[in-house]
């Protein structure tokens, strides 16, 4: 698949997410496999650029290509100003978000919001590609809600203006991330265009990943929530694709290898203090799947220090390895 002249290769996209998809996580997931990782949305106002947190999301220093940049808003000329003040800083590709279902975001009509005012998508794309020489792609929903699917429309509209690929979550903005996604809006969508299609809802597994594929006929697959915890999602969605082989689930070693190195990058993204609260969610995710989960979130959460904070985890899945090897 290609997005202007990118080639995304292979097409497992991480997708953004608010509070998630910071520089230290795409820089993981690009290592693990993934052909691209899109930005944590960035406010298109022009007041809120120089604030701490937008400048660490405006941060793409050292990134491999191609950089993908989402920003949100709801005024087309602002929204076109933020995307040539990002394309001036480093990005490649500008993402316009109509997809977040978060009421704050969909109560200043952002987001999902949008996508209840077809002119205004229609005006809000125009601007953002007449304003910038990169690719622009477009992020949505189904529709608002289950008797309001505009998917098609939206997707029609975006095609026209010029958007170089969408993405499209099997929910509308009321279903938010409860019950399962569908995927036939997504077939509709993928058959009504010639543009790049990317199918995002639901890809916890390889082979998730390649149904979703062969259901929509979408070029690539977008995995949000699925790469929380499992970052080597990628990798092995690709290897499955590619090979219709499984590959083996990473050791506790290569585990704690992986996110050792990840809670560093933390810290030295954000500092030690900050970047120590925030790796707790990370901690949190990578052990979800695991019985002892809660004792480990109990005593990790505890940290105060990047050293305390590795030295636990380092215990954590060293007596895992431990259980692993005595159980072989």
């Amino acid at each position: 698949m290609k997005i202007g002249p990118y080639l995304i290769d292979p097409p497992v996209v991480l997708a953004p997410m608010a509070g998630v998809t910071d520089k230290p996580f795409r820089l993981l997931c690009k290592r693990l496999g993934a052909g691209l990782a899109v930005s944590e949305m960035t406010n298109a106002d022009p007041r809120l650029w120089n604030t701490r947190k937008s400048l660490r999301r405006m941060d793409h220093q050292g990134e491999p290509e191609p950089v993908s940049v989402q920003i949100a808003g709801y005024d087309p000329a602002m929204l076109a100003e933020a995307a040539r003040y990002n394309a001036d800083n480093g990005a490649q590709i500008i993402d316009i978000n109509m997809g977040c279902p978060a009421k704050k975001v969909c109560n200043v009509w952002s987001g999902s919001a949008l996508l209840q005012d077809e002119p205004l998508v229609a005006r809000i794309v125009k601007a953002v590609v007449d304003a910038v020489d990169v690719p622009v792609t477009l992020k949505i929903r189904t529709g608002w809600d289950r008797a309001n699917k505009n998917a098609l429309n939206i997707a029609r509209i975006a095609e026209d203006a010029g958007i170089a690929a969408l993405a499209v979550h099997g929910r509308t903005r009321a279903d938010k991330y409860e019950g399962q996604a569908e995927y036939e809006t997504i077939a509709a969508v993928k058959a009504s265009i010639t543009i790049p299609v990317l199918a995002n809802g639901d890809v916890l597994t390889p082979q998730q990943a390649r149904h979703v594929l062969e259901a929509t006929g979408a070029d690539a697959v977008m995995v949000g929530r699925g790469a929380q915890g499992r970052p080597w999602i990628f990798r092995e969605i690709a290897h499955y694709l590619a090979t219709g082989e499984t590959l083996a689930e990473p050791t506790p070693a290569e585990v704690c290898e992986i996110l050792v190195h990840h809670l560093e990058q933390l810290y030295a993204f954000y500092g030690e203090l900050q970047g120590v609260r925030i790796a707790r969610k990370h901690l949190g995710w990578y052990a979800k799947d695991r019985a002892e989960n809660a004792a480990f979130r109990h005593v990790v959460n505890r940290a105060e220090s990047p050293v305390e904070q590795l030295q636990l985890t380092r215990e954590y899945f060293a007596a895992l390895a431990d259980d692993a090897r005595l159980a072989a």
